[in-house]
């Protein structure tokens, strides 16, 4: 393999590790929030891909994107309010059929309204024909947008829940909702809230994506897998860990191409999983209390 193989490889692999990152981090939010794994996440990166797509064709992309993000939070508000809110202390197990199911439903909203089709959104900036030259690996300006949101979305995140009252009271939520709601924390309003704010970044991401690996109503299953793979690796509710886990992950998805035919890029994430929930359920960077997951309530 030559070096500018190699660094293809490592910039596509890149890419992907930001894509599964962000999925992650929107697994964390909801998690940090409820200790709800929510697998319906992979979904709201669809929706905004897809609304952006649809937005895109009457307003200028801006709008479009911004649109798409305020949709797919809507949609995240209605599916705590509609699936989540009414429960009184569900177990891990049905939380997590609730939001499969949840996932299935959005999946075939999508097929019904979007059809089979793919879609993609126009470059940000540029095109491919300006992608940059870095040591012969071409680099699209896509990525660099992927990964800028990527570093903007973690750094939000870190200050949103480290230093801000309505991030702590999220946090305290998390660790014992009847306690936070004994001091006067307005629980259910921040469970809907961390649904929202999950759901606008899988948006936001959804269309940064969108031209470099184009969208359809299927892509949501794939991405939660490999977004709940990310997570349980870099430690639930640990963002910067998601972060860290996704790009190896999909630095190592990348290179198995190389060796292996493409039909099983998928077995890397799947074995890895496997491996992590037997060997370290609460993942190379996360606490003990992840291990919890194994309990299914």
């Amino acid at each position: 393999m030559t070096l500018e193989l190699l660094l293809q490889y490592l910039v596509a692999g890149l890419t992907y590790g930001s894509i599964y990152a962000v999925v992650a981090i929107g697994f964390n939010i909801i998690y940090n929030a409820t200790g709800i794994i929510n697998f319906a996440q992979g979904e709201f990166v669809m929706l905004g891909g897809m609304i952006a797509v649809s937005l895109s064709r009457a307003v200028p992309l801006p709008l479009a994107v911004a649109g798409a993000v305020a949709a797919t939070a809507a949609v995240g508000a209605l599916v705590e309010v509609a699936f989540v809110r009414w429960l009184k202390r569900p177990g891990v197990l049905r939380l997590i059929v609730i939001t499969i199911g949840v996932a299935i439903l959005l999946r075939e909203g999508a097929l019904a309204a979007w059809g089979e089709g793919v879609r993609s959104l126009p470059y940000f900036t540029g095109d491919e024909v300006s992608a940059i030259s870095l040591a012969g690996a071409r680099v699209s300006p896509q990525v660099l947008w992927v990964l800028g949101t990527t570093a903007l979305i973690v750094a939000f995140l870190s200050f949103f829940f480290g230093h801000t009252m309505v991030g702590w009271e999220m946090r305290a939520c998390a660790s014992n909702r009847e306690a936070a709601a004994l001091c006067g924390i307005p629980t259910r309003n921040l469970v809907t809230l961390s649904f929202v704010l999950s759901a606008a970044i899988g948006a936001l991401a959804g269309c940064v994506v969108s031209p470099i690996t184009y969208t359809s109503y299927a892509i949501g299953g794939p991405l939660a897998i490999k977004g709940f793979t990310v997570a349980i690796l870099g430690g639930l509710g640990n963002s910067g860990g998601a972060v860290a886990a996704g790009l190896v992950l999909g630095v190592l998805e990348s290179l198995s191409v190389s060796l292996l035919p493409t039909a099983y890029k998928d077995v890397v994430t799947l074995t890895i999983l496997l491996a992590i929930l037997v060997v370290r359920p609460s993942g190379l960077f996360g606490s003990r209390e992840a291990s919890r997951l194994r309990d299914f309530g």
